[in-house]
């Protein structure tokens, strides 16, 4: 008995030993794929989360649109503007009247024509006195720009049912005729009013033009043609009549006030 007493101690701590080996050996493998995948997991998750605030899409409302070109007498116009919330928040020329007498007018009037098109938000501004083509240019280049700007934001807007019932009995409604502001002018003031059918000006007429002296001559040369121009041109990009400048530059500005009243 005391012989066989350390050969039993013995196996049993050989048995103890192999059997902390078999559990070591069990729970290693087990343990590394759990945290490598755990370890995986936490930068897949982070860089899913840092991707969503960089996508997102161009605001509706906002960019820059270019309008025509207009050409003058002393060379071509175009408008170019910046667009914020449907709001002009600039105006800048991108190509103007250059060259001699031409460079001077141009410095001259385009800062002030671009001034007064981010505060009007509309065409219906003043020439500036000594460019009147460059005026008249920069006018119908920005009126374009305009159309522009609001023709690629009703495409941008999905169309809802009540606007478009409300459009359908606009269209039912016959034809209307509508006064436009009156714009006054050096020699006095001028308003124009339209008449329009399904979209179109099937009128035009001047309600106040100039009178007396000189201007009542100019008025009768000028103001029917100016009436001829609205209704085939639809709109007021017409040209200004030679000798009658201030009362063709008044009646588009009516004529544009009105063609945004009956439209609108």
């Amino acid at each position: 008995m005391r012989k066989s007493h350390p050969v039993r101690r013995v196996v049993l701590a050989t048995a103890a030993t192999v059997s902390g080996v078999v559990l070591l050996l069990s729970l290693k493998p087990a343990s590394d794929p759990a945290s490598a995948s755990a370890a995986g997991a936490a930068p897949q998750h982070s860089a899913a989360g840092q991707e969503s605030p960089q996508g997102g899409t161009r605001a509706p409302g906002a960019g820059t649109v270019t309008g025509d070109v207009a050409q003058t007498q002393y060379g071509a116009v175009q408008v170019r503007l910046t667009i914020h919330n449907g709001k002009v928040t600039k105006a800048e020329t991108v190509l103007a009247p250059k060259g001699g007498t031409s460079d001077r007018k141009t410095a001259l009037a385009v800062p002030r024509l671009n001034r007064e098109t981010v505060a009007a938000q509309s065409a219906r501004i003043d020439s500036v006195s000594g460019a009147t083509y460059t005026s008249t240019g920069y006018k119908q280049s920005l009126q374009s720009a305009l159309d522009r700007m609001k023709t690629e934001a009703k495409t941008s807007t999905p169309p809802s049912a009540p606007a478009s019932s409300s459009s359908s009995a606009g269209a039912r409604s016959g034809p209307r005729t509508v006064t436009g502001d009156v714009a006054k002018t050096l020699y006095g003031p001028v308003q124009v009013r339209v008449t329009v059918d399904g979209g179109k000006v099937t009128r035009a007429e001047a309600v106040q033009v100039p009178k007396g002296g000189t201007s009542g001559q100019k008025t009768a040369v000028a103001v029917p043609r100016l009436d001829q121009e609205a209704v085939a041109a639809g709109n007021a990009h017409i040209d200004s009549v030679s000798g009658a400048t201030y009362t063709s530059t008044g009646y588009k500005r009516s004529l544009q006030s009105a063609l945004d009243r009956a439209r609108g």
